[in-house]
């Protein structure tokens, strides 16, 4: 692939050999971009695809506001920052619904991790340094694994996503809201032949598994096992922090392989949100709260950010709840 290739002689990858979150020190990331675009903006995103305003000169300043706002508060907390791409549905599949034919969806992605470097290079500092990820959703719906691929039908899939991130001088790549392990492991694949890394993101339920039903352990392992431990570390998001603390107190091993948290705002089923008319934004200085207890009990876990329903107020609050933690 060569479509991305015009970005990569001018935003060279700088941290894809050592990313610095994995040092320890806090890294905050965005919240819930789709939910803030459509409830606070008003903007229409069909398939929740926030790529598409990249395309239209009236909605792409509203994309480029939100990540200014998130950049603003790890900069005056001097933390670090993920710039987490709004490529979460511009893969093959959803982007087709869209009109966007296969090199076109290789464009997007390298336009946004440009869009990415662009705010790196306008706002880094050495006290906030700024990863450029390339986020890599799933091909179906993120609360259901629907027909779950093999592996290989997986990697092939996410190869377009992955490699136009690589080529366009991504750090690394987020594959955000896993359902299953299948497509956790052929994302991760296609990451490693792409010399890329990778952190891989589980979509939870109530009862802290995984929406096949799959414990969170059990689902580590088999990636791990299966990539021989490729992922540079895993996330949660898409569940509120009362759903999975409990699963997260068994002191196992595989927990400390967790360094990210992207929780909800609401406490609500993937079910109740989806039928709900409202936005259900919870309490951010609780949200704060919950994850500062989580920090403490598991101190590996230091890039947060939000997911559905969350926005700057609640990644502010979580930022300065865990610095002290």
């Amino acid at each position: 692939m060569t479509i991305a290739a015009p970005y990569a002689a001018q935003y060279p990858a700088k941290y894809r050999r050592n990313l610095p979150q994995t040092d320890g020190t806090l890294f905050l990331t965005d919240g819930g971009i789709e939910t803030t675009l459509i409830f606070q903006d008003g903007l229409e995103l069909p398939y929740f695809a926030a790529f598409h305003l990249l395309r239209d000169a009236a909605s792409r300043p509203f994309l480029v506001k939100y990540y200014e706002r998130y950049i603003e508060i790890a900069r005056s907390s001097r933390t670090g920052f993920i710039l987490e791409s709004p490529t979460w549905r511009a893969s093959a599949d959803w982007g087709a619904k869209l009109g966007y034919s296969t090199a076109d969806i290789a464009q997007v992605n390298a336009e946004s991790i440009k869009l990415m470097h662009d705010l790196r290079e306008a706002y880094e500092t050495p006290a906030s340094p700024m990863v450029v990820s390339g986020c890599v959703g799933p091909r179906g719906d993120g609360y259901d694994p629907g027909h779950v691929m093999s592996p290989g039908v997986a990697e092939a899939y996410h190869t377009l996503q992955v490699e136009a991130f690589a080529e366009a001088g991504a750090d690394m790549v987020s594959a955000i809201t896993m359902t299953n392990t299948n497509e956790a492991i052929g994302v991760t694949r296609a990451a490693v032949k792409a010399g890329m890394p990778i952190s891989l993101s589980f979509t939870l339920e109530t009862d802290g598994r995984l929406p096949t039903g799959q414990p969170l352990g059990e689902a580590i392992a088999l990636v791990d096992e299966a990539t021989s431990n490729s992922p540079a570390y895993y996330m949660i998001n898409c569940a509120h922090p009362t759903h999975f603390d409990g699963v997260l107190g068994s002191g196992m091993a595989w927990t400390k392989r967790i360094r990210g948290l992207r929780a909800n705002a609401s406490r609500r089923s993937h079910q109740e949100l989806n039928d709900a008319p409202d936005l259900d934004a919870g309490d951010p200085i609780e949200l704060g709260g919950q994850y500062r207890d989580l920090v403490r009990a598991h101190p590996q876990m230091n890039v947060l950010g939000g997911c559905c329903g969350t926005d700057h107020r609640h990644v502010e609050a979580i930022g300065l709840a865990c610095r002290a933690a």
